[in-house]
């Protein structure tokens, strides 16, 4: 019997492209957005309206999927977004929404069809990170901390449901070609002595996002993940990783000035 997929936003960016990759392939797959009316006529699979910020349409979501479905065997966290800026630039408040999307969203939606799971004694967790879950690099300070939030939570939750047969699973992707920054939100504040540097800052960020390749890589090990019967937790995707977090890990130091003189090749 072919498996249920559900990927949560799945209207964009990576959960667009599994989510069609995956139909392709025959898997059952059910998608979340937040305005499936907007996007269900252009979609082969089928779509269900979720904001992971509001919890009664958690409440609701949970209960019209099991109307839709008998089993779910993977669950994709997928559902975010992108806040950009300097940490003394960003309010409080746009790191609060910030938490509550990334981090708290994914918890809450989690939690809501962790009875099922449980129920059904099997079942596979995977949640899209990123390697700013991992590192942290200037200019994403909010981000990053939501994406090491969320490593922190799994990380102890994969114990837990390891007796339920239910596997969690981590995949940390770095810069890929997605609509990751069209979509983002910027800091609202601009500080005069952070001028210079936020100039060279945007600078490097533009280059590097420009430069990024196609998402293919993610992709493949998200479909393999999904086959893999005893996943381990953490998988890093992108060029330059393994040594960046030896890097961290081991020599901070070469790590930090690594960054460093990597954003100072940009100028004004």
């Amino acid at each position: 019997m072919k498996q249920t997929i559900l990927v949560t936003g799945a209207s964009s960016g990576f959960g667009l492209l599994v989510a069609n990759e995956l139909h392709k392939k025959g898997y059952n797959v059910i998608g979340t957005s937040r305005n499936p009316e907007k996007n269900q006529s252009s979609l082969p699979f089928k779509i269900l309206a979720l904001d992971i910020t509001d919890d009664n349409s958690i409440k609701s979501f949970g209960k019209q999927l099991f109307t839709e479905i008998k089993q779910l065997d993977v669950l994709i966290n997928n559902a975010g977004f992108y806040l950009s800026g300097l940490a003394e630039e960003t309010t409080i408040e746009q790191g609060r929404k910030q938490l509550e999307t990334n981090f708290w969203g994914t918890i809450k939606l989690t939690n809501e069809l962790l009875p099922y799971f449980r129920k059904q004694r099997f079942g596979k967790i995977i949640t899209i990170g990123s390697i700013m879950g991992l590192l942290s690099f200037p200019n994403g300070a909010y981000y990053s901390a939501s994406k090491h939030a969320l490593e922190g939570y799994f990380k102890a939750l994969r114990f837990e449901l390891n007796q339920f047969n239910i596997k969690v699973v981590m995949v940390e992707p770095t810069a890929f070609k997605t609509n990751i920054i069209d979509n983002s939100i910027v800091a609202e504040k601009k500080i005069t002595d952070y001028d210079s540097y936020r100039t060279k800052i945007n600078v490097f960020a533009n280059h590097f996002f420009d430069k990024a390749p196609e998402p293919t890589p993610v992709i493949d090990t998200l479909l393999k993940l999904i086959e893999d019967k005893n996943p381990k937790f953490n998988h890093p995707v992108g060029k330059g990783l393994s040594l960046l977090l030896g890097l961290q890990f081991f020599s901070y130091k070469t790590f930090e000035n690594t960054i460093i003189k990597n954003i100072n090749k940009f100028k004004k």
